[in-house]
């Protein structure tokens, strides 16, 4: 039985989105066993009328509810029976529960993960590896996407090695290819901590380093992962996904300019629909918090259940692959310099 808590309190949709995701979830998993972090009258008023298996569902009593706009650190201190930090200490706590999964405040999530979760053996910092999709149909991982601002090549190399076992083992991605974020693709490129990276990148035998990557090239199929620092990687996938969003309001606008073009696109209907849904995120999960010592699944604020469900589905296949046990592994191989 694989056990994970949903926090039902986070993000723009919850509860009622929280709470479809979940039992959506059930009916992909024999094994899998739910618990619902949240105010447990509200939670019940959702489950209303939908049909679930109850041996497979506890809910775990939550009534404080924690704003977007409240401070990470008061959140772990007077928050303390909020949906998202009741549900941390019980995964800290007990040994069945595999995972977590939320839609919650991204600062007291980190927070709440490394203070009250802690790390896996040998890893420096944890970070976020989000997915987004490629041009070629397959899908491309960014580690780190805003978890760390400041690293050093150590920290990158890290990143690597956690998103490449990641893809693999969770995606089935075979030898992944890593790439280091740069401003240009010739090994020379950038500041001192992106060469020094891309040498220790080089000697990593367990990645499969490709040499850098301009950012224009992020959807282009030709990499499945790219390392990069926290506030790189949050702006390169805020910039893709803005410009993609942008492109497809343009392109809507466009057509119903004129006459022609408003039959041209009746035409090409079912081919709009099948790309909006490639682009769609919510087809995508969350973005998982690599290297604590427990799986954590950060959701996207407006995920809706269909999102939901994947990140409880990424979090079911990170536990069912052993995948913290395989980085500890290859990450303890390495010696670095800090904690």
């Amino acid at each position: 039985m694989i056990k994970i808590i949903v926090d039902c309190f986070g993000g723009d949709h919850s509860p009622e989105a929280n709470v479809d995701g979940a039992i959506a979830s059930l009916g992909k998993f024999e094994d899998l066993h739910l618990i619902l972090s949240g105010d447990e009258a509200i939670i019940r008023r959702c489950l209303e009328g939908k049909q679930w298996d109850a041996s497979r569902v506890e809910i775990l009593h939550a009534p404080q509810v924690i704003g977007c706009d409240e401070k990470p650190t008061d959140v772990i201190r007077l928050k303390r029976d909020s949906s998202m930090i009741k549900a941390i200490r019980l995964l800290r706590d007990d040994d069945s529960v595999a995972a977590m999964v939320s839609t919650g405040s991204t600062g007291a999530l980190v927070a709440g993960a490394l203070t009250r979760i802690g790390r896996l053996q040998g890893v420096i910092r944890p970070a976020f590896c989000p997915i987004l999709p490629a041009m070629n149909g397959g899908i491309v991982g960014i580690c780190d996407s805003g978890a760390n601002v400041e690293v050093t090549p150590d920290h990158l190399r890290q990143f690597a090695i956690m998103a490449s076992l990641y893809m693999e083992n969770v995606y089935g991605v075979s030898r992944p290819r890593v790439a280091l974020l740069n401003v240009g693709k010739e090994a020379e490129k950038g500041d001192e901590l992106r060469q020094t990276a891309y040498k220790l990148l080089q000697e990593t035998s367990e990645i499969n380093f490709v040499g850098n990557m301009e950012s224009r090239d992020l959807l282009s199929g030709s990499y499945d992962v790219v390392v990069c620092d926290g506030f790189s990687g949050n702006v390169l996938i805020k910039s893709t996904e803005g410009a993609a969003l942008e492109l497809l309001k343009k392109l809507k606008k466009d057509i119903y300019s004129r006459f022609i073009y408003k039959v041209g696109a009746a035409l090409m209907s079912r081919m709009f629909k099948e790309e909006k849904e490639f682009m769609n995120y919510q087809n995508y999960g969350g973005s998982v918090l690599l290297g604590t010592s427990k799986v954590v699944v950060k959701g996207h604020g407006s995920s809706k259940a269909v999102a939901v469900e994947k990140c409880i589905e990424q979090a079911y296949r990170m536990q069912v692959s052993a995948l913290s046990a395989k980085i500890e592994e290859v990450i303890c191989k390495y010696e670095h310099y800090e904690q």
